[in-house]
């Protein structure tokens, strides 16, 4: 009889039993999903962090990883315009490996990163004062994490380039970029991953939706209504001038972003292997529904479209990579290639001249990444699929800020320099082409 009630005091406590250990085990999860894109996470303040080889050496092959996508957007963006701008469009993504190279050396990691305030970061750490090889940043070298978060402040204004391209002067862009960077790029940075108050709200982003599409979409959006549609928009036919071009960049691109996701765990583990198979997923599924959009509107599926819609799942997933399982990345990636689809008509609609959809797909495609992590999210935070519908206003509350803020700071920022320098290329270089009226070269003397 007193074995009967054991056993049936047993039995009724097990599915207790299992609810606490999963609160226990998803409490521990969160903790340490909490070592996102850029926030540092110590796990036990008493046990100081060791360094550890197998994150050093992934984090810094998904350094090189995102370092590479700067050129591959360059292919990306050079095959898109007419040939006599080719060069031009190249030198927008490349001299902001120059340019944002140093600005964030001297002092972009500071204000990104430093300890600060919920707003900015401070100059403590101005031309990396204070980090020494020893130095550690939760498993690896402060200098790793210093370049892997450096690559992403580079790529960020030169996405923003694909709005200008063919018409902006480019000793107004290179100093743009100092300036774009310093007062939108690492004031963003830091709100989400660098301690400022949306990372202590608690909205996520695993990997830059916000910080690096939506600023840069909302940023462009911006530019072109300053800058005015280029020379013959829309009358004129703007044919790609090379899609083989185009569609190696894709590659390239998608190749770095496997580094630009999973990278962003911070470390060789299970969630880098999550957010791995996450970006192939979205990525892959955005390519085929873009395909089966045009193939049902247009009667026909275009290499730009299946390129465009890899990008805009790469994009789309981006802040959800660690945090979404893969059946949800297949959902975001099929809504990805529909909404980008649409959204890069847009411009049509209003009528500026986004000259290779920007603002469609890191815009667009930034905003509904970040949303759909709030909706999505079910490892190391609940969304709404998990029955908690806070972490979604979150997602709301920081897409709105960010957005707003990048496109009013760019707009000051742009009549800033308008009055100063001047925004636009004269009407002969845009005629003649800006290879050679700007930079006195040609991209091919065939």
């Amino acid at each position: 009889m007193l074995m009967e009630r054991l056993l049936d005091t047993l039995r009724s406590s097990l599915p207790h039993a299992r609810r606490w250990s999963g609160k226990i085990l998803a409490g521990w999860g969160g903790a340490l999903l909490s070592l996102s894109a850029g926030g540092l996470a110590w796990a036990d303040e008493a046990a100081p962090p060791t360094l550890s080889a197998g994150d050093t050496a992934w984090v810094l092959t998904s350094t090189a990883l995102v370092m590479l996508m700067t050129p591959g957007l360059a292919l990306f963006y050079g095959g898109m315009v007419r040939k006599k701008n080719v060069l031009s469009t190249f030198m927008h993504s490349f001299v902001a490996l120059a340019v944002i190279g140093i600005q964030w050396v001297i002092y972009g990691y500071s204000l990104s990163f430093g300890p600060g305030n919920s707003l900015v970061g401070d100059f403590s750490m101005l031309f990396l004062d204070g980090i020494t090889p020893d130095s550690l940043s939760g498993t690896i070298p402060t200098y790793v994490f210093m370049w892997f978060q450096g690559m992403f402040a580079i790529i960020t204004p030169a996405l923003i380039s694909g709005a200008i391209a063919e018409r902006m002067k480019f000793s107004t862009y290179v100093v743009f970029l100092v300036l774009w960077a310093t007062l939108v790029y690492d004031p963003v940075a830091h709100w989400v991953w660098g301690g400022g108050w949306i990372q202590k709200m608690g909205a996520l982003d695993f990997a830059g939706g916000t910080v690096v599409h939506l600023s840069s979409g909302a940023s462009a959006l911006a530019l072109v209504f300053l800058l005015g549609r280029r020379k013959g928009y829309p009358g004129e036919d703007f044919v790609p001038h090379n899609l083989t071009m185009t569609l190696l960049g894709v590659a390239l691109l998608w190749f770095g972003w496997f580094g630009f996701n999973a990278g962003s765990a911070l470390g060789a583990n299970g969630i880098a292997g999550l957010a791995f198979a996450t970006t192939m997923i979205a990525s892959a599924a955005a390519g085929f529904s873009w395909m089966l959009m045009e193939w049902v509107v247009h009667k026909r599926p275009s290499a730009l479209g299946l390129g465009s819609g890899v990008v805009a799942g790469l994009v789309v997933i981006t802040p959800a990579a660690g945090f979404v399982t893969p059946f949800w990345s297949i959902v975001m990636g099929l809504s990805a290639g529909v909404l980008c689809y649409y959204g890069i008509r847009i411009k049509g609609v209003f009528g500026f001249d986004d000259s290779l959809d920007v603002v469609g797909i890191h815009g667009v495609g930034g905003s509904w990444g970040a949303i759909a992590t709030g909706i999505f999210a079910t490892i190391g935070g609940t969304g709404l699929v998990a029955g908690d519908p806070s972490l979604l206003g979150k997602q709301f509350i920081g897409v709105a800020v960010v957005a707003v803020y990048a496109f009013v700071l760019t707009y000051v920022l742009g009549l800033i320099l308008e009055k100063t320098m001047g925004l636009r290329a004269d009407e002969e270089a845009e005629v003649m082409g800006l290879d050679r009226e700007l930079h006195g070269e040609v991209g091919y003397t065939l």
